[in-house]
C-alpha cells in the first residue's frame, strides 16, 4: 500500500511545519496559515520568533537553542499572535535533524483549553459572590435534566464529558461576541444576549451550564473582567472609571473590588 504523505500533510488539522536552524519556516501545512491568519508569503518571509507573543519570546528562544543542540521538545506551550492581534496558544512537539539543520514540529491549538481554564478560575472566584439568578436557574432545570448530566453541588450542573465539542466552542465564541458587542451597556441582560443568539433564556441557561457548569450571568461577568484586563493592557486608558465603563460597571468601587478578588491586584496599581 502506498501512502500519499503530502496529502496527509496538507489535510492535518494540527500545525505541521519544518523550520530551519536559521529561524525561518521551510515548509508548512495550511493549518499554520489558518490558525495564525497570515498568508504563506508573510509566514515564510519572517522569522518564526516574530510571530511569538513578546512575553513568551525569551523562553521560546531558549527552547529553540535546546533544539539546535539536538534535544527534542515535548508538549511545550507558548503563545503566538494572530494577525488580528488575538492570542493563540500552541502546544509543540518538535524533533531536530542536526545534519540537515532543520526541525520538524507539530503543534496543537490549545487556545480554547486555556480559555476554559481561565473561565473556570474566574468563575470559581465569582462563586464567592452571590449569584442573583442562581435560584431562578435551579428552578428552570430541576425538572428537565438531560441524561448525560450529573448534579454537583446545589443546582450546579456539570458535563459528564469534560472536553467541549467544536460546536460548543463555536457557540461560546458567539456568546462572547454578543457580550463584547454590548459590554459597555450597564443594562446588558440575558434577554439581549438571548436575542442575539436566537435562543430563549431557558435555552441559554441550559446550554451555558451544559458546557461550562456555570450560569450565563457568571459567564458574562467573566468576559467583562477579561475586557477590563485587555483595556488596561492596551495602555490607552488612565482612570478606573474608563476601565469600569468599558467593562459595563457603573460603580467604580464594586468594579475595583471585583477586579481585586479575581486578579489579586488593584486596578489603580496597574494604571
Amino acid at each position: 500500500m502506498v501512502f500519499d504523505l503530502e496529502f496527509f500533510f496538507e489535510i492535518s488539522p494540527d500545525l505541521l511545519c519544518i523550520y530551519g536552524f536559521d529561524g525561518y519556516f521551510k515548509k508548512i501545512n495550511p493549518a499554520v496559515s489558518k490558525t495564525l491568519g497570515y498568508d504563506n508569503t508573510e509566514l515564510f518571509s519572517s522569522q518564526v520568533s516574530s510571530f511569538v507573543h513578546p512575553e513568551d519570546l525569551l523562553l521560546s528562544n531558549h527552547k529553540m537553542e535546546t533544539l539546535i543542540d539536538g534535544h527534542s521538545l515535548l508538549n511545550f506551550e507558548n503563545r503566538y499572535l494572530h494577525k488580528d492581534g488575538s492570542v493563540v496558544w500552541l502546544s509543540w512537539t518538535s524533533v531536530p535533524i542536526k545534519k540537515d539543520e532543520v526541525i520538524f514540529g507539530i503543534a496543537k491549538d490549545i487556545t480554547y483549553k486555556k480559555q476554559l481554564e481561565e473561565y473556570d478560575r474566574i468563575s470559581s472566584v465569582l462563586g464567592m459572590i452571590n449569584d442573583d439568578h442562581h435560584k431562578r436557574f435551579k428552578k428552570i432545570v430541576k425538572n428537565d435534566i438531560p441524561k448525560n448530566l450529573s448534579i454537583n453541588g446545589i443546582g450546579n450542573i456539570k458535563r459528564v464529558k469534560d472536553e467541549p465539542t467544536y460546536s460548543d466552542q463555536f457557540w461560546l465564541n458567539q456568546f462572547e461576541a454578543a457580550v463584547r458587542k454590548h459590554a459597555g451597556k450597564i443594562d446588558l441582560n440575558l434577554e439581549l444576549i438571548s436575542g442575539e443568539l436566537a435562543l430563549s433564556q431557558r435555552q441559554l441557561f441550559r446550554r451555558v451550564n451544559l458546557i461550562l457548569g456555570i450560569t450565563p450571568n457568571k459567564l458574562v461577568r467573566v468576559i467583562r473582567l477579561q475586557l477590563a484586563w485587555e483595556a488596561i493592557a492596551s495602555g490607552k486608558y488612565r482612570t478606573i472609571k474608563e476601565i469600569a465603563n468599558i467593562a459595563g460597571y457603573s460603580s467604580r468601587t464594586h468594579f475595583s473590588k471585583l477586579f481585586r478578588e479575581v486578579y489579586g491586584i488593584n486596578v489603580s496599581d496597574l494604571l
